[in-house]
Formats: structure tokens, sequence, C-alpha cells
């Protein structure tokens, strides 16, 4: 992953801690009504892909015990990871596009919902991607993918030349000459891998995507509330198709890019095709960029006219992240495909303890604070969610009592420790297991292995029952908490898992 030059070290601490009394009559700790849905305290565990599903997305065992670890320490919302709207290949990714998966879906928001006690809401995020491809080696692209044309034979001095003889030609001529002769995308695509884009409309796929998504997406959230969800997160942030319609980087001509109506107006037409097939009484949201954080990318400025767009559009909430864009990303080795979150902006999304005198802890409050404003100015009272490096009350509370968001989001912290609600909640703060913001996990979700943290993953290998990664080296799921008996006030692990935050 990139890092700021300037290489500043950064701590994360526990922060002022409050006692019982004073974490239950802080705003962390009140309710909020969103939309239908109402929690009963701000703080949310926001998607991640922890890569425990399989090959035709269903739901597992791991990824059962994965959610209800997240519930055990009681958010008052979790977000179910990015989940597939189509049936693609996606890997060990979670699918909804299909009626088959509603079962495993339900047993998962039962799980949920039995392991906090009714208390955390579960949403589920539904997300379209494009096609990507593994960088090749030169040899493969010459001889397979590479589409010769008339204009690129006349470039590499190879006209007349049979097909054959000819990719066998451009392949001795070595890359300083490929970069001459090649155009742009082809170059792209031998340096980092093919990828389609939403700009690609001499592709008939690419062209139906706005009269086909909405209704996928429909479908898709239908099924979410079959299998009890309590709401829908639809991702239209990162590197993903609908972001890629509300960027600034889409320059499509058929009604659907160039100018902001534009690029906003297929993302506004899911949400109204999902809106219709739900009803108002199911909580529908989304997830954008405040900034895409690349050249040429949306800017604050646009996301809060988008923001005020989904706001009067209806949607129940809006959370925002930032940046992690393939534009910038990190040229891949071959044989592997291009990761989002290995550039500028990929650090922007998920910063690291090492950064630059801003710090890596709440990069993205000053833009979710104006989004709020903004919205707030406008008469709109949808709640935001914010995210980015925040892992203590103190931080929380201040973000809620400055009125820069409505619910803290918490994605990293509440991998190191899925019970730092409750602890906190219970006047034990102290006990929580800090974030160290070494991105130990996301260089896991980078290689696609089961995602963990180094602070628990090879603790209590030998704890009865304990499922293992599939190397055999790594636990999956956090321990169980085991409350100090010696601390003031402290309650036994089978108490603390029954006690309900209200």
């Amino acid at each position: 992953m990139w890092k700021p030059p300037e290489r500043i070290k950064f701590f994360s601490t526990h922060g002022a801690s409050p006692t019982r009394p004073q974490a239950q009559e802080s705003r962390l700790f009140s309710p909020l009504q969103m939309g239908p849905m109402s929690l009963r305290h701000r703080t949310w565990v926001p998607a991640m892909v922890p890569w425990r599903s399989n090959e035709d997305g269903l739901v597992t065992e791991d990824v059962i015990q994965w959610y209800a670890r997240f519930a055990q320490g009681q958010p008052g919302a979790i977000v179910i990871e990015a989940t597939g709207i189509r049936d693609v290949p996606s890997g060990p990714l979670l699918r909804i596009n299909d009626d088959r998966y509603i079962d495993g879906l339900r047993r998962l928001t039962q799980a949920v919902h039995q392991a906090s006690g009714g208390h955390t809401r579960l949403l589920i995020q539904l997300i379209d991607f494009l096609r990507i491809r593994r960088r090749p080696e030169p040899q493969v692209f010459f001889e397979r993918h590479l589409t010769l044309t008339p204009t690129l034979l006349e470039r590499a001095g190879l006209t007349g030349m049979p097909a054959e003889q000819a990719r066998q030609a451009l392949l001795e001529q070595g890359p300083e000459r490929w970069q001459a002769v090649l155009d742009e995308r082809d170059w792209q695509s031998l340096q980092f891998g093919a990828r389609e884009h939403v700009n690609d409309l001499e592709l008939a796929h690419i062209r139906e995507l706005p009269a086909e998504l909405p209704e996928l997406f429909a479908q898709a959230a239908v099924r979410a509330r079959a299998a009890s969800f309590d709401g829908i997160e639809l991702h239209y942030a990162h590197a993903y198709t609908m972001a890629s319609f509300l960027s600034a980087t889409n320059k499509r001509s058929d009604g659907y890019g160039g100018s902001r109506e534009a690029r906003v107006r297929l993302p506004l037409e899911v949400y109204q095709k999902v809106r219709q097939a739900v009803g108002t009484d199911f909580a529908v949201g989304c997830r954008f960029l405040t900034e895409e954080c690349i050249e040429g990318g949306t800017t604050l400025d646009d996301s809060r006219w988008y923001a005020t767009q989904f706001a009067r559009a209806g949607m129940d909430f809006v959370s925002t992240s930032r940046g992690g864009k393939f534009d910038d990303a990190k040229q891949p080795g071959i044989g592997q495909a291009a990761y989002p979150y290995t550039g500028r902006s990929g650090y922007e999304c998920m910063p690291q303890y090492l950064s630059d005198a801003q710090g890596p802890f709440g990069r993205n409050r000053k833009a979710s604070a104006d989004i709020r404003q903004t919205l707030r100015q406008a008469g709109l009272n949808t709640p935001v969610v914010s995210t980015g490096g925040v892992h203590n009350f103190e931080m929380a509370e201040s973000m809620l009592a400055a009125q820069d968001c409505d619910v803290v989001g918490t994605a990293r912290q509440s991998l190191a420790d899925p019970d730092w609600a409750l602890k906190t909640w219970l006047g034990m703060g102290d006990q929580v297991r800090l974030c160290e913001y070494t991105n130990y996990c996301e260089g896991l979700d980078q290689k696609h292995k089961q995602v963990t943290c180094q602070l628990w993953d090879r603790l209590d290998l030998d704890e009865p029952g304990v499922r293992m990664s599939l190397d055999g080296k790594r636990r999956l799921i956090a321990p169980p908490w085991q409350a100090a008996q010696t601390q003031p006030g402290a309650v036994p692990d089978e108490q603390a898992a029954q006690t309900t935050l209200t």
C-alpha cells in the first residue's frame, strides 16, 4: 500500500474512558430513528469482506460465526459484506442473485439477532462490479488477448503480415516498443490486467447497464427483506460499478455520464426501483464517497450535491467513505489482479499508523461533517454515518457532539475487538483491545485470504471448538471476552453476553 512520505508514527489510545453512568448518558449510546429502522445506539460496524463464503457465494458456517461474534458485542448495527447481485464468479464473496440464497441468509440474520439478544440491527450491502482480469504474462497477452487492428499493425510496421507472425513479432519488440505501438487501453491491460469501465459503450453489456441494474438491485433487495434483514445498503462507493457512474471520470454519452445530473441518474433510478420493490417500511440507504482522492475525480463539492439528491429521493441514511480506486492502484505482479487500495486513494480509505501530519484517525471526519451540514441547511434530516480511524469512545462522542455525523462506524476497531461497544457501555473501556492500524487485515484481504486480526488470530488456538483458517495457522474469530473478575463493576463473560444495551 502507498504510504505518505513523512512516515510519522501514530498510536491509538483508549482516550478518556467513561464510567458506566457516563457511557449510558452519552450521545454515542443514545437511540436514533433511521427511517423505519430504530437503532438502540449509534455504533455501526461497516461492511467488511472476510472471504468466508465459498465459490458459490453461499452462507457457510464460517460466515455465520463471523457475524455472530460481532453481534455478541451488541453494536447498534452491522452491515453484512458486499454481496453480489449478479450470477458471476466472484470467489468466496456472498451472493444474493437468486432465491436459492434466501435460506442461508435467513440463517445468518437469525444467528445475529440471537447472538445480540435482539439488540443489533442487521443490514446487507448490495454490490455490482465489472470484470477485471489478472495481469498476464506478455506472451499470453500477445498470443491470446490482444486484438490486432490495422492501426496497430501500421504503428508496429507489420502491415500485411499474417496474424500469427505479427503476434510473435510484436512480442519480440520488447517493452519500450510495446508502449509506443499499443494504444493506451491495451498498454494498461498488459501492465495491469484488462478491466472493464462504465465508459466502454462499444460493449453491449456495458451499454445496457442502466437498463439492467435497477431491476437486479430491486430483486436482491426483495430477497434481503425475505431473509429478515432490517435494511439494505446500496454500495455506491470505491472502485465498483455504481461509484464509477458517480465518478467525474464517467464520460458516457448516453445520458448517464458527463454532468453531475447525468452521473447521478442511474444511482437514483436504482434507489427508486429498490424502494418500489420493498416499500417504505424497510430501511434503504447507500454508502458513497466524500472524495475519490484521484486526479480528475469526484470532489467534496460533488458529494455534497449527491448527498442532497439521495436525501431528497428518500434514502433513510447515507454512509460516507473515501478513496479506494483502481485509477491510482499499484501495478500488480504477473498473475495477480489490481487491488484498488494500494495507491494514495487506497490509503485515504484505509489509512495506516504511518502517516502524514494529519494522521490516520478521523481522516474522513471533516468531509462527512460538511455533507451533514449541507443536508441540514437544505432542511433534510437524513442520518449520516461516518467512518475512518475511529477507535475509542472519546473520539466517537466528540464527532457526535460536534454534529459531524449521526452514527459512528468502526470497521478495523470492531475487527480488533468485537466487544468494544459493550465494554465501553459497561464502563470497562480500558479493557478494549485497540486496533493498531498496521493494516494486517487489509494485507490478507488483498490476497483474498480469510481476514483476521493479528491481535487475536493466534490467541488460544487450542480452545475447544475453535475454527481455524485454511492454512491452519490462525483462528477465524476473536476469542470470547473474559471480563476481569478483579475489575470493579466487572461482569462474568456469561453475564456480559446477556447484558442488553438499552
